[in-house]
């Protein structure tokens, strides 16, 4: 049976598994690191006021984790595109090179 992933796939995969395993492993202090002002707001509220803080974080954060996310599919998908006008662009400024125009004559 022949392998299907080349080795540095391979490496690319371990290596992502890896950061996430450090990622979750990580101590809980490490990520809730915040400013004194929401920390004192927070303290002196009550439980009510602490979900809404919460939820108003979660609020906050998923619009531009999935914009990001939607970013990277479209890239993903259109990665192998070209466009052909951009290849005849270039070959028009290679043959434009070799020309004995002088700059001042395109304006």
């Amino acid at each position: 049976m022949k392998p299907t992933m080349k080795r540095s796939g391979l490496i690319a995969i371990g290596s992502v598994a890896l950061v996430g395993l450090i990622v979750l492993l990580a101590p809980m202090p490490a990520f809730a690191q915040s400013c004194a002002l929401c920390y004192t707001q927070a303290a002196a509220s009550g439980s009510r006021m602490i979900q809404a803080l919460k939820s108003g974080i979660l609020i906050l954060i998923a619009p531009p984790t999935f914009m990001s996310i939607g970013l990277l599919v479209v890239c993903y998908r259109k990665r192998h595109q070209t466009r052909d006008e951009d290849e005849d662009t270039d070959r028009e400024w290679n043959n434009d090179a070799g020309s004995d125009r002088s700059p001042s004559q395109d304006w």
